[in-house]
């Protein structure tokens, strides 16, 4: 755990903004991360510092350089941050708007074929390929999830996938069972089959949880949303390969041929996103004596896993003298306790007590966290379980044993109740 370093968890809390009182409510603890991280202090210093640069890019002075000269930088950063060594990174309005985006253009380019994609999926991926699909007038084929344990596997994928599949859809984690898919094992199985195949992975949830590696992915779209890795809401990143890149997609008449982006971008987007990866590197050398940069991510990534699993282990299973989860009387968890594929992230439900009083009491007693219900977001999960809600207790690795702690004893009085 990070906190087995001296001094070193007091000094990553230091760095965010807000991490133990809401500005509105006061002290707090914070679960509610799934729905959007806390924010780098640095992260809010660079953005009021760009919002009030009145230059643009293309121009003929210092500012117009200076500013194309972060975003090159930034792009550099991004593209070590998700272990690129090939194609390139944009950014968008949203996580969600860009894989609308990414999936019109490969579906509508697709020229036949199916459309692959599971049950697993946030609405953001299925609807884009349910919508596009039906535009192109092709088979979206949707791979059951396993609904227990709250994943889909590579040998659910290899049962579906044809030589007729021109573009598929992974989910790296899902934000309501918390469980991470075997990305690089599902593309394995669509390229056995369906070579071509252009691959789109959604990893907004995934990307603070312990490591993105494109490379060894053979995948040819990511997309995530900064807000959910520690920066500011208001943008989202895409990864395209080289060869997905090049396909025909919406740009200017006249404009760059490669170019997926519009009109003047915001550098303070750019610039936030290089200050999460600055993050990254900094507690990689923490952690680690890696000198290369890379190694240093990868290293931090490794502890953020090692930190968030051994909180959610407290969760489950309790610490000290606290009974955890499943000792509980009345309390389920989705995916199972034993589940290797858990990242950050636990949601229960309590027999007898609706979703929302869950919520409400936690509330009460300074947890922040969600109620999930079955509807157009998380039904997919819900739903095949036969549950209204359920309530999600989402993790960072700025966290604490003493913040589990205090989780435990609020729901054993719920519970108790």
């Amino acid at each position: 755990m990070l906190a087995e370093i001296p001094g070193l968890l007091d000094t990553i809390r230091s760095r965010f903004a807000h991490v133990d009182s809401c500005p509105f409510d006061g002290p707090r603890v914070f679960f509610e991360n799934a729905g959007g991280a806390l924010t780098l202090n640095k992260v809010v210093e660079t953005s009021a510092k760009f919002a009030a640069i009145p230059d643009n890019q293309g121009r003929d002075n210092p500012a117009s350089a200076a500013l194309m000269d972060i975003i090159a930088k930034s792009k550099e950063d991004t593209m070590t941050f998700f272990g690129a060594s090939s194609g390139q990174v944009f950014v968008g309005e949203s996580g969600t708007e860009l894989l609308f985006r990414l999936l019109r253009t490969a579906i509508m380019n697709a020229g036949g074929g199916e459309v692959l994609g599971s049950t697993v999926e946030h609405p953001a991926s299925r609807s884009a390929c349910a919508k596009w699909a039906e535009r192109a007038g092709l088979p979206y084929i949707q791979v059951p999830h396993d609904a227990e344990l709250g994943l889909v596997t590579p040998d659910a994928y290899r049962a579906h996938v044809t030589p007729q599949t021109r573009v598929a859809t992974i989910l790296h984690t899902s934000p309501v069972s918390g469980m991470g898919q075997d990305v690089a094992g599902i593309a394995a199985a669509i390229r056995a089959v369906a070579p071509d195949c252009l691959i789109i992975v959604d990893g907004i949830q995934h990307a603070c949880h312990g490591g993105i590696d494109i490379d060894s992915y053979d995948i040819d779209g990511y997309v995530i949303s900064p807000y959910k890795v520690f920066s500011r809401h208001g943008y989202g990143i895409a990864w395209v390969s080289d060869r997905f890149g090049a396909q025909p997609h919406d740009s200017l008449v006249g404009g760059p041929a490669l170019g997926w982006e519009f009109g003047t971008r915001d550098t303070g987007s750019y610039a936030t996103f290089s200050d999460v990866v600055d993050y990254f590197d900094w507690l990689g050398g923490e952690v680690s004596q890696e000198t290369d940069r890379r190694r240093r991510i990868e290293a931090a990534g490794e502890a953020i896993h090692a930190h968030e699993h051994a909180l959610t282990q407290a969760m489950l299973y309790g610490t000290g003298n606290q009974k955890g989860l499943i000792e509980m009387p009345g309390v389920s968890v989705l995916g199972g306790a034993e589940n290797a594929a858990r990242e950050g992230l636990v949601s229960v439900v309590v027999d007898h007590v609706p979703g929302p009083e869950v919520v409400a009491q936690l509330r009460d007693a300074g947890i922040r966290t969600h109620l999930r219900k079955a509807d157009h977001y998380s039904g997919n999960i819900l739903d095949p379980l036969g549950l209204k809600d359920c309530t999600r207790v989402s993790l960072a690795h700025y966290n604490t044993l003493g913040e589990v702690a205090a989780f435990l004893a609020a729901m054993s009085e719920i519970c108790e109740k």
